[in-house]
């Protein structure tokens, strides 16, 4: 294993790329990886409320998360599989209710406790989301841009209390938390008036961001559509790039699932990173449309990488995960999709991307083309086993023997 890594070593260094540095880089790259992955986006609330707002989680796998012990012990579990620094992306609607529950519109940070008092004790940071879906007062597909005030102002209210609990974390935790606003809102049929929900859209988001907060990096998102929303989406990419570009400290998500099947994410990071702080962005694979599948190893994902990494940016593309499987063991999921996005990571990280730029602006493509394809098939799993190894997670597939050893101890008795 030594003589294979030195070997590996030795042919990236003839590139002039230093694996050392690489290793160092992405060990020091925190991932945020979804709570909402272990169980269906269920979240611990006390209503009878159905998963709504074009979000669906197909399947039915034993062992599904019901509880705060229960996600934790599973979220664990999955962490210790992967390797490099982790964050946890919570939503709102994983409040902690010790005592009386409280609508949305009424959390307070000490609904959250217990979950900054776990990333304490882990050592990890934490980001969060409103939560405009699955309750009464969504039922209509609108939020923000509801014409009925007394429910738009009960979605302003939940999204500021939802901004204060991020400050609360960040400070905390002495590390900013990243805030995210999407919402489902938009028609299943072509509207009448496409301009009047954007325009109470703008204004409740106007209201939302009124008070700056110590900690907190705030993030639109967009989406093409949803089920239940085919003709129309109120939260548009147009809309919310314009909305980021015109107010300082907001900035806009890129979620590589919420774009037409055809639009690269890989080809707008640059252009993001050019007028923006940060580039928020969910990693997912959409599959035709916005379906929310663990992320594979393949060739955008691959190239998203390569736009962070050659663009010197691992500290302003805030890297979380975005999918939902309820047909496979939810912990695998995790886990796949983590370690296939610390894989494209440091396959960009590989790249002797200074000898590509100066062969692109030199005008020598035959050659770029030539050192991009053979790169292809340099021995970069050695550098990923040896990464692993130092993080002290198993390196190949092994690391699912202790899924099915949980499985069988733990996930199989929940009934």
């Amino acid at each position: 294993m030594i003589a294979r890594f030195e070997y590996a070593k030795k042919r990236y260094a003839e590139l002039g790329v230093d694996v050392e540095k690489a290793l160092n880089s992405i060990s020091n790259k925190d991932i945020s990886i979804h709570c909402w992955q272990g169980d269906d986006v269920a979240g611990f609330e006390n209503t009878n409320s159905k998963l709504s707002g074009g979000i669906q989680a197909t399947g039915n796998y034993i062992g599904k998360a019901r509880n705060f012990d229960e996600l934790t012990a599973d979220f664990d579990k999955a962490i210790s599989l992967i390797p490099g620094k982790k964050r946890i992306n919570l939503h709102a609607c994983y409040a902690v209710f010790d005592d009386e529950y409280v609508d949305r519109d009424k959390l307070m940070p000490k609904h959250f406790e217990k979950w900054v008092n776990y990333a304490k004790s882990r050592k990890i940071g934490i980001d969060f989301n409103p939560t405009f879906f699955s309750h009464p007062l969504a039922e209509s597909g609108l939020t923000l841009s509801n014409s009925d005030d007394k429910i738009r102002h009960f979605w302003i209210e939940h999204a500021i209390a939802c901004r204060k609990i991020a400050s609360y974390i960040a400070i905390e935790l002495n590390d900013k938390c990243l805030c995210n606003v999407w919402i489902p809102d938009g028609y299943k049929h072509i509207p009448a008036d496409r301009l009047g929900p954007r325009l109470r859209l703008k204004d409740s988001l106007d209201k939302i961001f009124t008070e700056k907060l110590p900690g907190v990096i705030d993030c639109v998102e967009s989406k093409v559509f949803g089920i239940g929303v085919e003709a129309y989406t109120v939260g548009s990419s147009e809309f919310y790039l314009s909305y980021a570009a015109k107010h300082d400290d907001v900035y806009n998500l890129l979620d590589n699932g919420h774009y037409h099947p055809t639009e690269m994410i890989s080809d707008k990071i640059s252009s993001l990173l050019s007028f923006f702080n940060y580039v928020p962005l969910h990693i997912t694979k959409p599959v035709r449309w916005d379906s929310d599948h663990v992320v594979l190893l393949e060739d955008e994902i691959i190239e998203i990488c390569k736009e962070i990494v050659r663009n010197n940016a691992l500290d302003r593309v805030l890297i979380g995960l975005d999918y939902f499987d309820a047909s496979i063991n939810r912990i695998a999921a995790w886990v796949i999709g983590a370690r296939n996005v610390q894989k494209a990571l440091l396959f960009a990280l590989l790249q002797p991307n200074e000898k590509l730029k100066a062969l692109q602006d030199s005008g020598q493509f035959s050659e770029m083309m030539m050192l991009q394809e053979e790169l292809k098939t340099l021995p970069y799993n050695d550098i990923w086993e040896e990464y692993c190894k130092r993080e002290n997670v198993p390196s190949t597939q092994v690391w699912f023997d202790e899924i099915k050893k949980y499985e069988i101890k733990v996930l199989s008795k929940r009934v």
